[in-house]
């Protein structure tokens, strides 16, 4: 699922013709980068590759003053179609993407294992800090929010509150975990060996 082709459409749908600047001020506006996986600077990339793909359509060009001129896109109709489906499928699919610290934390050091709760702690803490300031961000914009808007922000502040909660949880097994590394260290797991060609074929 694509969140800046989603938004790119949706935007050019709801508002109509737009350049690509104009569709970074409405990014920039509705502070997307800090609710969702969008790079507001990546956003003229996937506006050349939306009309590519015959998903917008280049309508004309606009000069503002001394500026260069730009050039205006709208949506098309093969444009609305996967815009529905985009729409659909991000209401429907459910995205937890794997942290590399559950790897990290299942491969560690054997040499380093004392730093691993300290590891862990600026994690925590790290967390805590990020809670705090999206808490402070999500104070201010809720004024201006739509219903959706807001639940859509405190969808970010209860993952956070989860995430620190897990950690939190880590910390405190900590210990155990480390005692298990160390006696793992001492009898390392044997080496997977190739099956021979031989026992891959049935009768």
């Amino acid at each position: 699922m694509s969140s800046i082709r989603l938004f790119i459409l949706d935007a050019l749908a709801r508002h109509g013709e737009m350049h690509g600047h104009q569709l970074r001020l409405l990014a920039e506006q509705e502070h997307v980068h800090l609710w969702t996986d969008i790079s507001v600077g990546a956003l003229y990339g996937a506006i050349k590759r939306l009309a590519a793909e015959g998903l917008l359509a280049e309508v004309r060009t606009e000069r503002e003053g001394s500026y260069p001129e730009r050039q205006v896109y709208g949506i098309t109709g093969a444009g609305r179609t996967s815009l529905v489906e985009l729409q659909q499928g991000a209401l429907e699919q459910v995205v937890l993407k794997p942290d590399p610290f559950d790897l990290a934390l299942c491969r560690p050091d054997p040499d380093r294992l004392d730093g691993l709760a300290d590891a862990v702690a600026h994690r925590l803490q790290t967390l805590q800090a990020l809670l705090l300031d999206v808490e402070r961000a999500n104070e201010r914009a809720r004024p201006y929010l739509s219903l959706s808007e807001t639940h859509a922000l405190l969808h970010r502040e209860h993952r956070l509150r989860a995430e620190i909660e897990w950690h939190q949880g880590l910390i405190t097994a900590l210990p155990d975990v480390v005692a298990d590394e160390r006696a793992r260290a001492l009898t390392p797991d044997p080496l997977p060996t190739a099956a021979h060609p031989k026992d891959l074929t049935h009768d």
